[in-house]
């Protein structure tokens, strides 16, 4: 059994911690681990060995590696990168292509990155239930059991018994309150989960018999594939012409072969703050804290902080969320409408729904300290063997103190070894890297001045995580 994580989302209901740069799925939101690093967890339990098959954009491509590097060795997983977002049934039929070209009737489970369950056992013992079933070449979904009238969640209607499952009558949207309770009442409804698991020789059967048109393309890219790395890239153009669709549409709603195994696993898609305040253990008030957080006759509220202190006096059913850049205050019961904030920040040219000020690179990451006109400080942490590629800036100067570690720098052809406390400067227009090559993390101080300040002044001439 091969477990295909789909781990391109962007969660954008989750701001102001999930951003397009660093979504959800690499976020500790239920407990120490990252929703992606929990993923993997489960399907380790399912095999002390497990083969993984990570679906991702090329934007992720650095974090979905060291997420997995985290939880297993790097024999044990593969990357597949998507050159865009076609939704589900392309980023599963690639997956597909990748496993039958090894064997065909391998066996497909597919993971959405972002969710989370607090009965890994009842996840364990649905998989195993539903293992017979695909193995014999049906397609299996599973259905969560609803324990509430939900209006978020699409959901699944049951027919008849088959083995350990029911074959699948209907897909059904998100329904209003009323039709969800009335779901919740008959029994024959579960909520659609996203999960799937199917033999791939079968999942292709059924998307060249449903959709021609994508299997064509996801194959086309398939076949002119290539290696970078710890990564399998296929073929740009081809798979630009791959229709977007999800396996529901694809083929499930499609297929007489379809059929829903029930799962009772304390099963979410923290979807919003509400989903997450759900999820989780609450004071005697109702609320969720995290971080250094203090109330005062505050109830049903989510609160967190990244770092700063947040006080809270006499509010209720409330989000208040810190990082170190945004602070949001919501409205507990008016969280689906982030995504409006969110877009208001794409229109009106902000970075804030983009990205953090603490920003992940391959190499390490970099905290913006502060900025002004002409100037911009950073704090940059480079892990041991990590190193920045060989570039110049047209607009801005540079200058690097280290904070702790050992530097070596390459500037115009020289090489330089600089310790504590010792700096050097990058005038503009000078070819220069920086790199770590001590077994220590290397922290530095950064001072840039000049004209512009962005990051698209950058002009690489040798990388070695062969970014462009």
């Amino acid at each position: 059994m091969i477990a295909v994580i789909l781990a391109g989302g962007s969660g954008t209901r989750l701001w102001p911690m999930s951003r397009e740069a660093f979504p959800k799925q690499f976020l500790p939101l239920t407990s120490g681990q990252s929703l992606l690093e929990e993923t993997v967890a489960r399907s380790q339990r399912l095999d002390p060995k497990p083969s993984v098959l990570a679906v991702t954009s090329e934007a992720h491509r650095f974090l979905v590696a060291e997420h997995l590097n985290q939880q297993m060795p790097t024999t044990s997983w593969s990357v597949l990168l998507e050159p865009e977002s076609r939704n589900t049934a392309p980023a599963v039929a690639l997956a597909a292509l990748d496993a039958s070209a090894r064997s065909p009737s391998e066996l497909l489970l597919v993971l959405p990155s972002d969710h989370a369950m607090s009965d890994s056992q009842a996840f364990l013992k649905a998989v195993g239930e539903g293992d017979e079933l695909a193995r014999a070449g049906k397609m299996v979904t599973f259905g969560v059991t609803p324990r509430s009238a939900e209006t978020g969640y699409g959901y699944i209607r049951v027919g008849v018994q088959e083995g350990a499952g029911a074959r699948v009558d209907a897909f059904v949207e998100k329904p209003d309150a009323e039709t969800a309770a009335r779901y919740r009442d008959s029994g024959e409804y579960y909520w659609n989960s996203g999960m799937f698991l199917f033999r791939a020789d079968r999942y292709l059967e059924e998307l060249g018999k449903w959709r021609p048109d994508i299997l064509a393309a996801c194959r086309q890219a398939w076949e002119a594939r290539s290696a970078d790395l710890d990564f399998i890239r296929v073929e740009h153009q081809a798979f630009d012409t791959c229709p977007a669709d999800s396996i529901d549409y694809a083929i499930m709603e499609h297929t007489g072969e379809a059929v829903v195994v029930p799962l009772d696993a304390g099963w979410s898609d923290v979807g919003s703050w509400e989903a997450l305040w759900d999820l989780q253990e609450k004071d005697a008030n109702g609320n969720v804290c995290r971080g250094d957080v203090i109330t005062e006759s505050v109830t049903g509220s989510y609160i967190h902080s990244d770092g700063r202190l947040v006080a809270a006096l006499g509010v209720e059913d409330h989000v208040i969320v810190e990082t170190d850049d945004v602070v949001l205050v919501a409205d507990r019961a008016r969280v689906q409408s982030i995504k409006g904030l969110v877009a208001r920040l794409r229109a009106d040219g902000r970075e804030e729904h983009r990205q953090h000020r603490h920003v992940h690179r391959p190499w390490g990451y970099y905290d913006q300290i502060a900025s002004g006109e002409r100037f911009q400080v950073k704090r940059i942490t480079v892990h041991p063997g990590g190193s920045l590629s060989l570039q110049k800036h047209h607009h801005r100067a540079e200058h690097w103190v280290i904070v702790s570690g050992i530097a070596t720098v390459e500037r115009e052809g020289e090489s330089f070894r600089l310790d504590v406390d010792q700096s050097i400067d990058i005038p503009h227009g000078q070819m220069h890297r920086l790199s770590n090559q001590e077994t220590t993390p290397l922290e530095l101080i950064e001072v840039q001045t000049g004209s512009y300040l962005g990051e698209d002044d950058i002009v690489r001439f040798e990388d070695a995580y062969n970014r462009e």
